[in-house]
């Protein structure tokens, strides 16, 4: 029987689990738990502990009630105030010489829900070839986003940051190497590392960024105080920490959603899918959660512009980034026709060859999605776009790399949101993976995909042609895995990003 590790941090020494070729610490605290005067304040550094801390178990999540009623991650919520802990996954507990590169993980949710206590994000894989893995959590929803007269904005970005100084101060301990730390994370996680990338305040925490449906959120400060005041009259409280802090934590969720809206912006997610105001919001740079209201925001301090704008200003322009999205994210039905849809993106400026694209990919998922797929292509896609061309405005075209999940699904017949991420963590077996991907998916394909992430936050290289040549050719992973030259073209026009190279 193998004895049961034990790493000593800067807060205490903690016990894990040994597993089949690695050890899994659990839910040990970067900060203490933000409650009481603690709540809706800054992070602040976990206190010390005496004797030896349990870490065989999740910690508590931020994460209180589910995204909805059918989700296609298992994401568990465990109750609890110490919510703000890290997973670490390691294949050398305690040998501070093997300084093993390290792969942290931010999880989506569209900020305002999602569990680093996935099954999904276990570091098994990474472990066997040689990569120390760190889950985080952050605040979620109006606790980690809202505005608050006298509270910072971005608290979930800062718990981000200090989990990132965290690993910075401790991964050594867990055989990791501190000055090889990859950032990755899917939808809110992909868009919380672009932000990261973007923010002076995560600058020297990490070297590499890995951006799964990255959904970048750039929310002004005025928009955020307007739907705070509101959620804080509906509650019958005052806008500040007092009023908010006598508030009870179950009130705060039975309302943040019905409030997680920006004024005036259109509801690209709801029931029905406005093409016309996809493809708007495309054109000025706006994600698919620009319609959310808790969500990242230009504060001035964490964020003191818009992504895209600071990554063209030079912005993480030393980091190397891999972004990629899945060829269909949310494959809507809908009763809208395919002709329907191309006429919208003609006016819209798309092209003979752009529109051939669209067609193409309608063609081969089915018209019920015409529309779906105009909205993933102008809130999801075309935003890649976007920051790729910033990153080469800054002369960063030659660390940036794009990919191009394409694989459909056995069970739905798409590519959708979240279904490279059982390939990206090479886990086809883990819980929840069948009844999305099929009994029996490709697992050439996850050796293949796996292998080129192993290689990205070890190296930080990738065997096919950089954003530097063009921002539109990507690695195409499934439907005849390749390198596609084209591949974000549509994209890019939807985007209105000029003098693009249609080939590498």
């Amino acid at each position: 029987m193998s004895t049961a590790p034990e790493v000593a941090t800067r807060s205490g020494r903690v016990r894990g689990v040994q597993r089949p070729g690695s050890a899994a610490f659990l839910g040990i605290p970067f900060a203490e738990a933000p409650v009481g005067p603690r709540r809706f304040a800054a992070p602040e550094p976990a206190a010390p502990w005496e004797g030896v801390r349990d870490a065989t178990e999740h910690g508590p999540t931020p994460q209180r009630r589910p995204f909805g009623a059918l989700t296609t991650i298992p994401e568990p919520s465990i109750p609890g105030e110490s919510t703000l802990n890290v997973d670490v996954f390691t294949p050398a507990p305690g040998d501070r010489e093997a300084l093993l590169p390290v792969f942290v993980w931010i999880h989506g949710g569209g900020y305002f829900a999602g569990s680093p206590a996935s099954p999904w994000y276990d570091g098994a894989s990474f472990n066997r070839d040689g990569v120390v893995t760190v889950v985080v959590s952050y605040r979620l929803g109006f606790d980690g986003f809202g505005w608050i007269d006298g509270a910072p904005l971005n608290r979930g970005l800062l718990d981000q940051i200090a989990a990132l100084r965290w690993v910075r101060e401790n991964v050594r301990e867990f055989g990791g190497d501190p000055d090889r730390v990859t950032i990755g994370g899917q939808s809110a996680g992909g868009g919380s590392v672009l932000s990261l990338l973007a923010s002076p305040q995560a600058a020297g925490l990490f070297h590499r960024v890995v951006s799964h449906s990255g959904a970048t959120a750039d929310l002004l400060p005025a928009a955020a105080e307007e739907v705070g005041r509101k959620l804080a009259a509906h509650l019958g409280t005052t806008p500040d920490l007092a009023g908010w802090r006598s508030v009870p934590e179950e009130a705060v969720l039975d309302a943040e959603r019905s409030f997680n809206v920006v004024p005036g912006r259109p509801q690209l997610l709801g029931e029905r899918i406005d093409v016309d105001a996809a493809l708007h919001l495309a054109r000025t740079g706006a994600s698919v959660v620009a319609s959310m209201a808790f969500t990242p925001a230009v504060d001035g301090v964490v964020l003191p512009t818009d992504v895209e704008t600071a990554l063209a200003a030079g912005a993480g322009a030393d980091v190397d980034l891999l972004m990629g999205t899945t060829r269909n994210e949310f494959a809507v039905p809908t009763a809208t026709g395919v002709e329907d849809v191309v006429r919208r993106l003609a006016a819209a400026g798309v092209d003979a060859e752009g529109i051939a694209a669209y067609r193409a990919e309608v063609a081969r998922v089915g018209e019920r999605f015409a529309a779906s797929q105009a909205l993933v292509s102008a809130g999801f896609r075309a935003t890649l776009v976007r920051l790729a061309a910033a990153r080469g405005r800054a002369g960063a075209g030659a660390r940036t790399w794009l990919f191009d999940f394409a694989e459909r699904s056995a069970v739905e017949g798409v590519a959708a949101h979240c279904h490279d991420l059982p390939y990206a963590f090479d886990l086809l077996g883990a819980e929840g993976v069948a009844a999305v991907l099929g009994e029996r998916p490709d697992q050439a394909l996850a050796d293949r995909v796996h292998a080129d992430w192993v290689r990205f936050v070890r190296d930080g290289s990738l065997p096919w042609a950089s954003a530097r040549d063009s921002v539109v050719a990507a690695q195409r992973y499934g439907d005849g895995t390749a390198f596609d030259p084209a591949a974000y073209l549509l994209d890019a026009q939807v985007a209105q990003v000029a003098g693009v190279p249609a080939t590498a």
